[in-house]
């Protein structure tokens, strides 16, 4: 039986309102304020807390507790969303290509996107892929160039095996591959409990965060973060201090931290050491590209 979806906590949460008629174009308004509002981030794996992928979990962290999550909680609480506003959609499974291209990529699926279909014409949407997320759906078309509000995005091959693609600069990127193949849930979860727990995975050994609002990006790596304009050079800071961390998490990506020692602890393990003589500072009032599957 399908989990209820609370649409009205979804709407406020991304800022949403007009038409919930399942057209191209509510899709399209969805896709753009999802990953504007609603940031990739990946505490919980991070800090040693499973991700928990039931609709009542996800509504709890990413609406009501105004947190983020990584790839599985975007798409299936978005793929959840078009269900309930009865789109046909349905997860679809990919193996993450950036940023190891030069071998190959992964061999295994560890991304999770969305197919969609409107009026026989189908889609692929996705609010999880961090730092270079897309902001639009794309068309289900091979070698055809198609504009986001911020890159530009192309799908190559098909049949089985599709590459996604985004243009930096001058060169074409593969970021991730995908078949089309019916992927069940319980595979979902299967997946989604090895990377949030295992020691290996980049999602417990590195802090990420990203999200895309309108003209930029913002992204968090351990304690690298940076601002890409679209129309401008990249700013990039290195955090030195946890007040520093906490203000960009809570200021820059709006989240609201949870109480946790664990988290503390986390956070200043990615901080660089402090000189003796400033081991104890004194107390301070708290204020992808590199893309983040």
């Amino acid at each position: 039986m399908p989990e209820k979806v609370n649409l009205k906590a979804y709407f406020d949460r991304i800022g949403f309102a007009g038409s919930i008629a399942p057209t191209a174009a509510t899709l399209e308004l969805l896709h753009a304020l999802h990953p504007a509002t609603i940031p990739f981030e990946n505490l919980d794996p991070f800090t040693g807390k499973p991700v928990a992928l039931d609709q009542q979990s996800l509504e709890r962290k990413l609406l009501a507790e105004r947190r983020g999550g990584y790839c599985f909680e975007h798409n299936l609480l978005f793929m959840r969303v078009l269900i309930e506003l009865e789109y046909e959609a349905r997860p679809l499974l990919a193996r993450v290509i950036w940023p190891h291209a030069q071998d190959g990529g992964a061999t295994e699926p560890t991304h999770m996107l969305v197919l969609v279909e409107i009026n026989g014409q189908k889609y692929i949407a996705d609010v999880g892929f961090g730092g270079l997320t897309l902001t639009t759906p794309l068309k289900l078309r091979a070698e055809a160039d198609q504009s986001t509000p911020h890159q530009s995005f192309r799908l190559m091959g098909g049949d089985p095996e599709w590459t996604l693609e985004v243009q930096l600069g001058d060169q074409w990127r593969p970021l991730y591959a995908f078949t089309t193949a019916n992927v069940d849930e319980a595979e979902l979860g299967a997946i989604n409990a090895r990377l949030s727990t295992d020691p290996a995975s980049p999602f417990t050994r590195h802090l990420l965060a990203s999200l895309s609002p309108s003209g930029r990006r913002l992204s968090l790596r351990d304690n690298h973060f940076s601002v890409r304009p679209l129309d401008a050079e990249k700013q990039q800071i290195d955090i030195t201090t946890i007040e520093e961390m906490r203000a960009i998490l809570t200021g820059e990506f709006g989240l609201i931290l949870p109480a946790s020692e664990a988290l503390d602890t986390a956070l200043m393990a990615l901080l660089p050491d402090l000189p003796p003589a400033e081991a104890e500072p004194e107390t301070a009032s708290e204020s992808q590209p590199d893309p983040q599957d």
